[in-house]
């Protein structure tokens, strides 16, 4: 095990060059001050972020990376000014860990839009110079504005994947109004974040069709998701037969696709929202923004205001993931099927019961 300190009082998994193989490490959390939460971590999302700067896709990679920020455990210790945390609450902790805390955005509680730019929960640096380390973790300090409550009757393991893959999709249809019953939406993509805006979509009372690229996804959008349509988009007859049908369109498909033949699925006055992958540029023609009067937009997870609304929305309605709980020993494998699409639909890491 690598050692960042003789006297560390934390211990994870974090890669330490560009390959992304994950080993273990022991390095220090710093001490709780007054508006800290101490947290010990029992549950762990595994995302594409992970993925992404363990491997130095977007070439700022600050080794050692320790990953993970869908984050539950329960709380340890707080700090004299906490007063919304108290020892033995269960908590969350999402995409980032501080921001200005000045700024118009983080003033209405979206701070992943703050104007100094959101600290981020890895491979961010902190207010004090430090490399912020994720989830991959025994515990993690966080200040208690970036923690949230988790519902008593919202299981830690499912509350984990919402802190990314949840409110990445919740943030924007509720930004452009996709929760009005009987409207109709489009889901591109069935991975992490498509089968939370199936499961969305539907608990708002639309119409679900889901687009996907492979036929294998169909009977698990119908029977398991409770979509109400599948299109296979590579398939141009039923991408036509479709056209001016949708109110609503999120798309969360990875990587490099075609956007504008799904700008002509959309109604008059529909609206847009891309928070997939990061494709590496959208092209689109005029006419198919200009007819129609369409919006397209993109988006990051959320703030902490509509985060915890998103928590307390699926517990209410019992929106749960679908995921597959795995060690940490585990987690290299994991993440090798998660790049073969090998998930349904999101891994979380038991850390609790399998970091020692």
């Amino acid at each position: 095990m690598s050692s960042e300190t003789s006297s560390a009082n934390c211990i994870g998994w974090a890669a330490t060059d560009p390959s992304g193989i994950l080993s273990p490490i022991e390095f220090n959390r710093r001490a709780v001050s007054n508006d800290d939460v101490s947290i010990k971590i029992t549950h762990c999302g595994v995302c594409y972020a992970d993925v992404a700067w363990t491997r130095n896709f977007h070439k700022d990679s600050k080794y050692p990376v320790v990953p993970g920020h869908e984050i539950v455990g329960t709380v340890k210790e707080v700090g004299t000014n906490v007063d919304h945390f108290k020892v033995g609450d269960l908590v969350g902790v999402g995409t980032f860990v501080n921001s200005c805390r000045d700024c118009e955005h983080c003033d209405e509680g979206m701070e992943v839009g703050c104007v100094k730019g959101a600290v981020y929960t890895f491979n961010g640096v902190d207010a004090d110079g430090t490399i912020t380390k994720g989830g991959y973790s025994s515990s993690i300090v966080v200040h208690q504005r970036y923690c949230y409550k988790i519902p008593d009757n919202l299981p830690s393991h499912l509350a984990a994947p919402l802190l990314c893959a949840g409110i990445t999709v919740y943030s924007p249809m509720m930004r452009h109004n996709m929760n009005q019953p009987g409207k109709s939406l489009g889901v591109v993509g069935l991975g992490g974040l498509g089968h939370m805006a199936v499961l969305f979509g539907k608990a708002f009372g639309l119409k679900v069709t889901v687009f996907s690229t492979s036929m294998s996804k169909k009977e698990e959008a119908l029977n398991v998701l409770g979509a109400d349509n599948f299109v296979l988009s590579s398939d141009e007859q039923q991408m036509k037969a479709l056209a001016n049908s949708l109110d609503f369109i999120v798309d969360t498909a990875s990587g490099d696709h075609l956007v504008e033949p799904y700008m002509w699925l959309l109604k008059t006055f529909g609206a847009y929202a891309l928070v997939g992958g990061f494709p590496s540029e959208v092209t689109l023609s005029t006419g198919s923004l200009l007819f129609g009067m369409k919006t397209f937009s993109g988006s990051l997870t959320g703030g902490t205001k509509t985060a915890q609304e998103m928590l307390e929305f699926c517990a209410v309605n019992k929106i749960y993931p679908k995921v597959e709980v795995i060690s940490i020993q585990y987690v290299n494998e994991a993440i090798e099927r998660l790049l073969k699409r090998d998930v349904k639909y999101r891994f979380v890491i038991d850390i609790e019961n399998s970091l020692k």
